[in-house]
């Protein structure tokens, strides 16, 4: 079995000098696993209960840095 880690983020929109702007907040991890049979299958851990619509996955950033906004 095979594993694959996404960090799992809410994009929050605000405005900046005149301008829309998104960044995304971390929430959780999503777990990407390869069975021996090829399936695939995702499993999702949220830091806490969050009430939201969209949830958005990113792959860690290279440098390991696992802070609040991922984006």
């Amino acid at each position: 079995m095979s594993n694959k880690m996404f960090t799992l983020t809410v994009p929050v929109t605000f405005r900046k000098d005149g301008k829309d702007q998104t960044s995304f907040r971390r929430v959780g991890a999503v777990f990407e696993n390869t069975r021996e049979n090829g399936e695939t299958v995702l499993s999702i851990k949220l830091d806490f209960p969050v009430a939201v619509t969209e949830l958005v996955a990113f792959p860690p950033k290279a440098d390991g840095d696992d802070g609040q906004v991922t984006e």
